[in-house]
């Protein structure tokens, strides 16, 4: 019996959905995949201007409107909200936090994404690689729990009361092509920045994510998709998302260099020398649009 194609997002914070594999998303929903998005945690960490504030409760209210304005915008089927506290870069007093991601006991992490996988019952699953993209605490426990989650949502005898068993098919991790990164981090010190001292709060270290490339086994085509892509990620104006920070830069060469977003192969890992996917779909069993 064939069910919808489906495809599970789990990222840690708000804007990780549009800022990443927007467009990867936007793609799917649009071709008739329901895409639902797991989000680990409510984003109120980090500094946020006063003036956005003025008409909400919290940080933490404000990053799950603009969240939900992404999801629209993407086309997601829906949100599943884990509710931990957004646990800041590694290092900070936030991972303290006793409501953080970072200190939650990874089994219960774990038995959320299980409920999330026997939910939705996709056949396809995102996540963040090893490296946490950034090295962020909370990306890099969300892909641990993703991974271990996906080796046992089919067993019944794990997290029963998480609903009935069901196995995706095929894990996928963001993957991490230096590019022109590798030219920002040069190009800096000669403008007087520290590419170690990168972000809003200074506390990305650009010189050590080059170091983190990763394997491509899979390129999806998202160009387009980009302008969804802006329009969600505009959502996040928190976050800066509706900044145009890369409008002196001609479309042809944004297409060029953000037009495809690039993913390893977790599970099953690919055959040697096998050819990079064009489709995260391809050839899955049981499944239709």
């Amino acid at each position: 019996m064939t069910r919808p194609l489906t495809l599970l997002a789990v990222f840690a914070h708000p804007d990780d959905e549009s800022f990443g594999p927007g467009g990867t998303l936007a793609r799917y929903a649009r071709s008739g995949v329901d895409v639902w998005l797991v989000c680990g945690t409510d984003g109120d960490a980090g500094t946020v201007d006063a003036e956005l504030l003025a008409d909400v409760a919290s940080t933490a209210q404000l990053r799950a409107a603009e969240l939900c304005c992404a999801a629209q915008t993407l086309g997601l089927r829906g949100v599943d909200w884990l509710g931990y506290r957004d646990s800041g870069m590694a290092g900070s007093p936030d991972n303290q936090h006793p409501a953080s991601l970072y200190q939650a006991p990874m089994d219960e992490v774990v038995g959320k994404i299980v409920a999330s996988m026997r939910t939705h019952r996709p056949q396809v699953v995102i996540c963040d690689n090893q490296f946490g993209g950034y090295g962020h605490p909370d990306h890099i426990k969300l892909h641990q729990a993703t991974v271990a989650a996906f080796g046992i949502a089919n067993d019944p005898t794990q997290y029963p009361e998480a609903g009935p068993p069901w196995q995706p098919q095929r894990l996928y991790f963001t993957a991490f092509t230096p590019g022109l990164l590798k030219l920002l981090v040069r190009v800096m010190p000669l403008l007087r920045k520290d590419p170690r001292k990168f972000g809003r709060n200074h506390d990305i270290d650009l010189v050590q994510i080059v170091s983190w490339e990763t394997p491509v086994h899979a390129r999806v085509d998202v160009r387009p998709y980009l302008k969804i892509k802006d329009q969600a990620s505009a959502c996040h104006k928190s976050q800066g998302g509706d900044q145009d920070r890369f409008k002196w830069i001609p479309q042809f060469i944004q297409r060029r260099y953000w037009g495809a977003e690039t993913f390893i192969r977790g599970i099953p890992a690919p055959a040697p020398g096998a050819p990079v996917e064009r489709d995260l779909f391809a050839d899955v069993v049981g499944g239709e649009r």
